[in-house]
Formats: C-alpha cells, sequence, structure tokens
C-alpha cells in the first residue's frame, strides 16, 4: 500500500509539474523544462501580438515587423474595398424612381 504525501511533499510535486512536462522521445517518457508562458501563451507570440514597432526594432523581430506591414495592408485593401462597395450601393439607391 502506497503511503500519503506529506503537505510539503504535495508541493515540491505541484511546483515540478509547473516547471516540467512530460514528452515521448523514442519511445521513452522524458522530463523536459516547460516553455515560458505570459498569459497562457509562449512569449514569442504574447511579444509578437503585444510589443510596439519600437520594441521589435530595438529586438532586431523583423520577422513581425514584416508580418504586421502586410496585416494591416491586407486590412486597409479590404477596408477600402468595402468603403467602395457601400458608396456604389448608395449612388444607386440615388437612382431608384422615388414611387
Amino acid at each position: 500500500m502506497k503511503r500519503k504525501l506529506t503537505a510539503q511533499q504535495k508541493r515540491e510535486k505541484a511546483e515540478r509539474k509547473k516547471q516540467f512536462e512530460t514528452i515521448f522521445i523514442n519511445g521513452k517518457q522524458v522530463k523536459v523544462k516547460r516553455q515560458p508562458t505570459i498569459d497562457g501563451l509562449p512569449v514569442d507570440e504574447w511579444l509578437a501580438e503585444n510589443a510596439d514597432p519600437i520594441f521589435l526594432h530595438q529586438n532586431e523581430m523583423w520577422d513581425v515587423l514584416d508580418q504586421r506591414m502586410q496585416d494591416e495592408a491586407a486590412n486597409d485593401l479590404a477596408t477600402k474595398q468595402k468603403r467602395m462597395k457601400e458608396r456604389e450601393m448608395a449612388i444607386d439607391d440615388d437612382f431608384e424612381i422615388p414611387f
């Protein structure tokens, strides 16, 4: 019969579970350190979403900056197309017969 863990042993076990994760390598279980996270996201993803352009430039994260610029350009294009369609609809409404 297994003995129960003491309160201190339970705390230590919980700390180990927070620090390490178990993965399989070549069919064997191996404990490796967990990747650091911020709000449940890996640090790289969190920085890509929340860092300002100055920070990204200072830390030479050019790929993230380029991706942001491409996303902004795509959003601008979609917004312009949407506005043009709305204007066309407004113009079409003006030419309808009022009765």
